[in-house]
């Protein structure tokens, strides 16, 4: 049970109240008394507007049910002028460009990959902040980006034979994207700077430059023997390191040790998807570990071996330009927060009848008072170099949210005295009715708006979900391909380049949930970029040094501007839902989709209850680890509630199927000592409870979200811990 502290309107959890005014507060130009009274205020008169809205969402979805039942036999037209009336569709708004100033060049001007990383794990997130910069031959050396064959085995120590073909790949890369004016970077011997000009030379005597001597930027060391050598290309940075004393630099004719890749532009710092924050206790881990990042001063210690290892965030990197000048680059990512959506209620704070109040709000102004920490420039470094404070905000349905949202932000910076619109807003665009009216979406923030980024997996149980009536869906490995899908990923750039954000603000993909397939991430995903995305989601530090590298292929302004020329209506096709044309799947067909989607819930869900995990590595039913998080639960568990729904299986079918790969999932963890196998008591196992909850009750979720039976279900495997200690 929480002890709460109560003043003014609200009731605050004591732990809560504790860190705020010890930790928080001081050095931000607020007391304890003001800061508390206004969060109170914010919550008395938002709190029910958050409550109208999300009754408005349960009323549309009845009615999307009522008339799926009712009208069977209906055809297009008549479905699209039943979503109008239920402003499901909204008349969309004239044209407009968003007007968004102080952004980061990182966002603004930058394309790059982005990291998303749970915040509750303070290694985990000084990992993503210092993932601005990564090694090149470490991320090819160590994946499946170069293959293993002839002898370049990974295995064991250092292989020269996979070494030879990890630098050897990198010099022909960097002959493609800062190529010489003669020969090749493999035939240089040494690097030098003259009259502000970087040269190269060769065994022979003969010397070159670059092709393009605009790339050249910077340099560490002397100019007769620099130890790097700094290059920007498409506007990211690469960096040749040198060292002829390094294992690797004796090994290289010029004495390269490294290609070092700007990698991880920004990085969203998550409160939602990937965490388990349910208590007082949770919230204060999020708030702490965001602070220690805004501040400086994080720090996380682990054991690696028998050795202590210690993380902390890296500092900036210093060079001399080619005109002598001195000037450094962030070591570190710049970095979003991504508060929860408006649908959760926290214990943390109570009001005044001891009602829940909304977790939005709370994420909102706490993240804003920790923040301008920043603003202050109170921090041993600087996030935002602009002075402005990023927020993503999730699962929003429509333009009305939206401006909800806008709304809580103006309350926060009123209450912290922030200038207006110094809290910038990223939009996730992954509920179907934000898809629909995106562009009425982007004008209710059109002055703090810089990102919007589509989700597929959450997307995909939001249309599962909202057409649960209409029919029985495809079966999973279908949805990328179906046309519903394929038109939102094109409609969300389309809308972003159409009202102004080239050049100003972000436009995301979304995630590669393979980590360990490097390889394949390699070969597919510069097709995002392609696309007009100026960023896409990575799930790891190494795969976002990897993922850089298309950021050097394509010019991504580029693309956009052709993009931009376009004028194509997708409205129609998002509409299409993916419903089965023929539901006579064999029953092996059926049984394969139950198995995996029942796998894929259990070795997630166990993790999540039981130990606290939000995001990680979880092993399919193939043994492939996919990185996954509440949205992969979302459209596994509405997948199998759909089809139980429609009679395509039946209760008992799922119960066997649940228990069967319950024992897969064991078995899958039996080699972690602190795992409690879920076999061996179905009936005690509060992890295969929640996942039978969202399976069975996953028709009543509100929206088809997994978040009300996991909270629910943690509390309760919390609360158990406790009482047997």
């Amino acid at each position: 049970m929480e002890s709460y502290a109560k003043i003014g309107y609200l009731q605050v959890a004591e732990e809560l109240y504790e860190f705020i005014n010890k930790d928080v507060i001081p050095g931000t130009g607020m007391s304890s008394e003001e800061f508390w009274i206004g969060l109170g205020d914010i919550v008395k008169d938002l709190a029910p507007k958050n409550e109208k809205l999300l009754n408005v969402r349960d009323d549309i979805q009845m009615k999307l049910d009522e008339w799926y039942k009712s009208n069977k036999n209906s055809n297009f037209d008549e479905y699209k002028a039943f979503l109008k009336d239920l402003n499901y569709l909204e008349s969309e708004v004239d044209d407009f460009t968003i007007s968004t100033t102080n952004v980061d060049d990182e966002i603004a001007l930058q394309a790059g990959p982005q990291l998303v990383v749970p915040v509750n794990n303070g290694r985990y997130a000084i990992n993503a902040a210092n993932a601005r910069w990564g090694s090149l031959y470490d991320a090819l050396y160590g994946t499946d980006a170069i293959s293993e064959d002839n002898g370049a085995e990974r295995k064991g120590a250092y292989n020269p034979v996979r070494g030879d073909k990890v630098i050897a790949y990198a010099k022909r890369y960097l002959d493609k994207t800062v190529p010489l004016k003669e020969r090749s970077h493999s035939d240089i011997v040494q690097y030098s700077i003259e009259q502000g000009m970087l040269k190269v030379h060769f065994k022979d005597n003969n010397e070159s430059v670059l092709l393009d001597q605009s790339q050249f930027v910077g340099y560490q060391g002397s100019e007769d023997h620099p130890s790097a050598i700094l290059l920007k290309n498409n506007d990211v940075h690469l960096e040749i390191q040198i060292d002829r004393e390094d294992m690797i630099g004796q090994t290289d004719t010029a004495g390269v040790k490294d290609v070092y890749m700007e990698s991880a532009i920004t990085t969203i710092m998550d409160f939602e998807d990937s965490v388990t924050a349910v208590d007082a206790e949770d919230k204060v881990l999020v708030y702490r570990n965001f602070l220690g990042l805004i501040k400086g001063d994080l720090k996380a210690s682990f054991q690696k071996g028998s050795k202590t290892v210690s993380r902390t965030l890296n500092t900036d990197r210093n060079y001399t330009s080619p005109d002598g000048d001195s000037f450094s680059l962030s070591g570190r990512s710049l970095m979003f927060a991504r508060n929860v959506g408006h649908l959760m209620t926290t214990n943390a704070v109570l009001d005044q009848d001891g009602n829940e109040i909304p977790e939005g709000i709370l994420d909102s102004v706490i993240t804003g008072l920790i923040a301008k920490h920043d603003v202050l420039k109170n921090g041993k470094y600087q996030n935002s170099t602009k002075g402005s404070i990023y927020i993503v905000k999730p699962k929003m349905h429509g333009s009305e949210e939206v401006a909800f949202a806008n709304e809580l932000f103006d309350r926060t910076e009123d209450l912290l005295k922030l200038d207006r619109n110094t809290i910038k807003i990223g939009v996730m665009d992954e509920e179907r009715r934000t898809t629909l009216n995106l562009r009425n979406c982007i004008n209710k923030v059109k002055e703090r708006i810089v990102f919007i980024n589509t989700g597929f997996l959450d997307r995909t149980g939001d249309e599962i979900h909202t057409s649960m009536e209409a029919g029985p869906v495809i079966r999973k490995s279908e949805m990328k391909n179906s046309t519903w899908l394929q038109s939102y990923e094109k409609s969300n750039v389309q809308q972003g380049l159409k009202t102004g954000f080239s050049g100003k603000a972000q436009i995301g993909k979304g995630m590669w949930a393979m980590p360990d397939l490097m390889a394949d991430m390699l070969a597919q995903k510069g097709s995002q970029l392609q696309a007009g995305a100026n960023t896409a989601w990575v799930p790891s530090p190494t795969a976002a040094t990897l993922h850089a590298l298309h950021y050097h292929e394509v010019n991504v302004p580029n693309v956009q501007e052709e993009l931009a020329k376009a004028a194509v209506n997708y409205q129609d096709d998002i509409l299409e839902i993916p419903l089965s044309k023929d539901t006579k799947w064999s029953e092996k067909e059926i049984q394969e989709e139950l198995d995996n989607n029942a796998q894929g819930i259990l070795g997630y869900v166990v993790r999540w209850v039981e130990h606290g995990v939000g995001c990680s590595k979880v092993p399919d039913i193939r043994n492939i680890e996919l990185m996954e998080d509440r949205a992969t639960l979302r459209i596994s568990s509405q997948h199998m509630a759909n089809w139980l729904h429609h009679g395509i299986c039946t209760k008992d079918q799922v119960m066997e199927t649940m228990k069967r790969m319950a024992k897969v999932v064991d078995e899958q963890n039996a080699l972690d000592p602190e795992y409690r196998a879920m076999a061996a008591n179905y009936d005690e196992s509060i992890a295969f409870q929640a996942a039978c909850d969202l399976v069975f009750e996953g028709f009543n979720q509100p929206s088809g979200y997994t978040e009300p039976i996991l909270h629910k279900r943690r509390q309760e495997a919390k609360a158990k811990v406790y009482a047997n200690k």
